[in-house]
């Protein structure tokens, strides 16, 4: 299936803003409009950025950062998605528990970084345990609505005609409810990301975050950018992966 010329207008848009900004960022430190050694010009970062690629220990950096984004978010979506389907299913430990999400939900989460750190040590599983906590309470509540976008009338139907439990939520929830899930998943492994990238940059001696700590505390600015670039484009490859899925699994929506 072909895209609409209106996404085709949309994509060129991005990709005009995405090039205002990076000539933006050429311009201004070599105009003298920013200090060049704080703001390097663009195309310094990007020679940088393939000088960074070519280091065997950076590429092993980012790998032992994809690994630990990797498991947990192995860990979280069943978690997420599990404790969801319980929290919209029982009625009673609903009313209990989805307060504490909604309140936690809205709490920074780098406030609970120490107690992970004296819990966890330093090491790989601190990192990973970080990163499960920053992303399970976004998979919990989109599994919550995900639930609730279901249409009843479907389930009564279902039932009145002597579908089993399993096979409501195979042919009825499943199929309404995975848009809603994948969009969560979508959601939570950046945030995986996110945390497993700030625990490394507070406490770490490998993966990108302490990378990008150390260049920001040498002031090797050329390579802090180049860092920087590099978690986002893993970032945004992660997110439209996902995204075109979730495009896939939604499409009977309209």
């Amino acid at each position: 299936m072909t895209a609409s010329p209106h996404s085709w207008r949309i994509r060129a848009v991005q990709f005009g803003a995405v090039a205002i900004v990076a000539a933006l960022w050429e311009f201004a430190p070599r105009a003298g409009l920013a200090d060049p050694t704080l703001l390097p010009p663009f195309s310094e970062v990007l020679k940088q950025l393939i000088v960074l690629l070519s280091e065997g220990s950076v590429v092993k950096d980012l790998a032992i950062t994809a690994s630990e984004v990797a498991l947990a978010f192995a860990i979280v979506a069943p978690l997420g998605v599990g404790c969801g389907l319980l929290l919209a299913e029982n009625d009673y430990i609903g009313r209990v528990f989805k307060p504490f999400f909604y309140f936690l939900a809205s709490v920074p989460k780098s406030v609970f970084l120490p107690a992970f750190i004296l819990l966890f040590g330093i090491g790989f599983g601190q990192k990973v345990a970080f990163g499960v906590f920053q992303a399970i309470f976004v998979l919990v509540i989109s599994t919550v609505a995900a639930v609730a976008s279901v249409e009843p009338e479907l389930v009564k139907l279902a039932r009145a005609y002597g579908a089993s439990r399993a096979r409501i939520y195979a042919e009825i929830y499943w199929p309404s409810m995975l848009p809603f899930i994948v969009e969560g998943m979508r959601l939570g492994v950046i945030f995986s990301i996110t945390g497993v990238v700030f625990a490394e940059m507070a406490v770490a001696r490998a993966g990108m975050g302490a990378r990008i700590a150390t260049w920001g505390q040498t002031f090797q600015m050329p390579d802090l950018y180049a860092g920087v670039l590099l978690v986002s484009l893993l970032s945004i490859t992660v997110n439209e992966a996902l995204r075109a899925y979730e495009r896939k699994v939604g499409k009977w929506r309209g």
